[in-house]
């Protein structure tokens, strides 16, 4: 197996040779192997331990076999105690996925402040399997299907290619100990009964089972790489605007294609959608409808569909111009308020307003309902919610839309319409310039 193992790094990942390497060591025989591999082809290793504190002495007395182990090889080993059960009840986890957490995060921080360029994880073509099949199990989409990533960032996993046996074997051929954990042995985890209940007996029914597998893997990841252009060709189209605020699709492009529902999947998974019928429905609904993930909102708008992220912010957020400002910084840029003599063309960033009609302080605030403006130009009131709706302003907008007012008067729908009330009229004395940029 070593001479396996080198000829892989070798020929499949060469940068390993001039990198400088952080282990994640459990004390399991597959992160002892993997160990022992790096260190007699001779790869710049240091060791990480997680030590979870789960298994009472047992997670002690790992702790204490992998800092042997690494005085025996005369290699820098990191050991880490978490406090698992309340890192899990703190966030709402279960133990097994607070323990994934804590760890990865860990190796993570740990690299990048000692400059680490590649974490080795010893995950092997039997684990691999067992994703493929929990991952099968639960319900997947292509993408959950394509296998654990040899190399995910700085996360890399030479063992992959190996199977348990040829782990084991080499283990017990070099006279390599380990420590076994009791609690792969028990079947209440979902991968410990697929790895003693399950594959044994797909591997009684195809002896080779894992090159099978591991021609599918192939076959399935080739697959991918077509849908992913596939995607891109279409995103490409779709993609009409994309800003900090939202990204807005075409919905001509999606309905172009044979399949929308498998483009919209592969487009939004990412995003936390899970209702696929929902957002095929979208493409013909009424401008306005919008379905939700626990992060973002898809909007239906006219021609377009508009995904943007849920926002958290505050909508009563107020602020506050006082009169001796000249200068505000906003959410929207920043706001210049100075006296001037000079009237020129306004625009949507320039207003220009009778200053004796003003109260101050002034607020700039969002929307609120019953709001009333006299657009500038025109006789009479109009309903906030009414206008936006005769400027066709998608939901986006209308949310993103800021209200600079005197009192409870808008003076400036930012933006869009300045309020007739506070224009500069042959009688004003006082002129003042408002500008956003």
């Amino acid at each position: 197996m070593l001479q396996n193992f080198e000829k892989h790094i070798d020929n499949k990942l060469p940068f390993l040779r001039h990198s400088k390497i952080l282990i994640a060591i459990s004390g399991g025989i597959d992160s002892v192997v993997l160990t022992h591999l790096c260190h007699n082809i001779k790869l710049n290793i240091a060791l990480a331990h997680c030590n979870f504190n789960l298994r009472d002495d047992e997670s002690d007395a790992d702790e204490d076999f992998v800092v042997e182990l690494s005085e025996y090889l005369d290699v820098e080993v990191f050991a880490q105690r978490f406090d698992t059960k309340a890192y899990a009840e703190d966030n709402k986890r279960s133990i097994q996925m607070a323990a994934r957490e804590l760890r990865y995060n860990w190796f993570s921080e740990l690299a990048e402040q000692l400059q680490f360029d590649c974490i080795l994880t010893a995950h092997h073509a039997d684990d691999n399997l067992e994703t493929f099949l929990i991952n099968f199990t639960r319900g997947t989409g292509l993408d959950g299907l394509t296998g654990i990533p040899e190399i995910n960032g700085k996360f890399v996993r030479p063992l992959l290619p190996f199977s348990s046996k040829d782990i084991e074997h080499y283990a017990k051929e070099n006279n390599i100990k380990w420590r076994d954990d009791s609690s792969n042995t028990s079947v209440k985890y979902l991968r410990n009964k697929l790895r003693h209940e399950v594959v044994p007996i797909l591997k009684e029914i195809n002896p080779s089972l894992l090159q099978s597998f591991h021609a599918t893997l192939e076959n399935l990841n080739d697959t991918a790489d077509i849908v992913e252009e596939s995607t891109y060709a279409v995103l490409k189209r779709a993609i009409v605007t994309m800003d900090e605020n939202h990204v807005a699709f075409k919905i001509s492009e999606f309905k172009k294609v044979n399949n929308p529902k498998a483009y919209l999947f592969a487009v939004f998974k990412d995003f936390g959608f899970t209702e696929w019928n929902d957002v095929v429905d979208l493409l013909d609904a009424e401008t306005g409808k919008l379905i939700w993930s626990n992060t973002h909102r898809l909007i239906k708008n006219r021609e377009h569909l508009l995904l943007t992220a849920i926002n958290n912010t505050n909508t009563d957020e107020v602020i506050l111009i006082a009169q001796s400002e000249t200068r505000k910084e906003t959410p929207l840029g920043t706001l210049f308020l100075n006296e001037t003599d000079v009237v020129l063309e306004p625009n949507n960033t320039m207003i220009y307003v009778d200053k004796d009609k003003l109260k101050f302080p002034l607020v700039l605030r969002k929307k609120q309902e019953g709001d009333v403006f006299y657009p500038i130009g025109m006789k009479g009131k109009k309903k906030l919610s009414k206008y936006f709706k005769d400027e066709k302003l998608s939901l986006l907008d209308k949310e993103n839309t800021w209200l600079l007012c005197s009192g409870d008067k808008i003076v400036w729908v930012v933006k869009r319409r300045a309020d007739e009330r506070f224009k500069v009229s042959e009688n004003t004395k006082n002129i003042l310039k408002i500008k956003l940029s």
